[in-house]
């Protein structure tokens, strides 16, 4: 598979790069799976317990919690792309384009005011946005080429 395809098809129709994506990517699951792993092996539990005790260190009282949210990390995984399947099962746009027969909200009129899109607001800003006008303004390959957002404040 050549690149400029491989790397098409890690755009998502909301326009965001699945490549940009920490869930894709598998880096901080990776790390939290490493910390837990090495947090067993140290049996770091025991040594929380008795620091926790201390008031420098009473913070450790908190760390089943973050065990069990370093759990958690380990999931945040994607092995496939929004277009392969990945992302949120319930995503309106994927299902939208898809009926559409288009390939990405960016060959829409609608997209600067889909509500579809709105949920996508208090993670990436209006990123999703910025990267749907460059396509729809530049094209695929050029979009590609450029700055891609993930995280944008809105105006």
């Amino acid at each position: 598979m050549d690149n400029f395809k491989e790397d098409k098809d890690l755009i998502a129709y909301c326009g965001l790069y699945c490549g940009d994506c920490f869930g894709y990517q598998g880096k901080i699951a990776d790390l939290a799976r490493d910390l837990r792993k090495e947090l067993r092996q140290v049996r770091f539990d025991k040594t929380a317990e008795y620091l926790s005790s201390m008031s420098f260190f009473k913070v450790l009282e908190n760390y089943p919690q973050c065990y069990e949210v370093l759990g958690t990390l380990v999931k945040f995984r994607c092995k496939r792309t929004c277009r392969g399947g990945g992302g949120p099962p319930f995503c309106k746009m994927r299902k939208c384009c898809q009926k559409k027969g288009i390939q990405g909200c960016w060959e829409c009129d609608e997209f600067e005011t889909c509500t579809k899109l709105d949920f996508l607001k208090p993670n990436h800003g209006d990123a999703h946005i910025k990267n749907l006008r460059k396509i729809k303004k530049q094209g695929i390959k050029k979009f590609l080429e450029g700055t891609k957002y993930w995280y944008a404040k809105p105006k």
